[in-house]
């Protein structure tokens, strides 16, 4: 079991930037892949950035290409979400899945571990 903890929420004016830790304990192994997800009120929850399976490569949703950075400290099983030029659509509850396999599509999937979720709000 997995055990995983998001953190860096917060409050934050349109523009501004914040920065999301996600921590791993438990069993984890170096094909665990780690990820980001969002879920804004009434909406389902949808897939942010994550890093290949297996691979090195980050990869994004296009509505925060070029303004979210994934970035990972492998010695501490610790995976970041730099949030820069937020907007308030990004306003939402950030959750960090992990799986042994990809996590793009981590929603749904029984053998994915979730976070409890961090809040960020990005006022207008």
């Amino acid at each position: 079991q997995v055990h995983l903890v998001e953190s860096g929420g917060g409050l934050v004016q349109a523009g501004g930037s914040l920065r999301l830790s996600c921590a791993a304990s438990g069993r984890t192994f170096s094909n665990y892949t780690l990820g980001w997800f969002r879920q804004a009120p009434g909406k389902e929850r949808e897939f942010v950035a994550a890093f290949t399976w297996g691979g090195n490569s980050p990869y994004y949703a296009a509505s925060v290409k070029g303004r979210f950075t994934i970035s990972r400290d492998t010695a501490k099983n610790t995976v970041y979400l730099q949030m820069n030029s937020l907007k308030p659509e990004d306003t939402a509850v950030y959750y960090c899945a992990g799986r042994f396999g990809s996590v793009r599509n981590a929603v749904g999937l029984e053998d994915a571990d979730w976070g409890q979720g961090t809040q960020v709000t990005v006022s207008s």
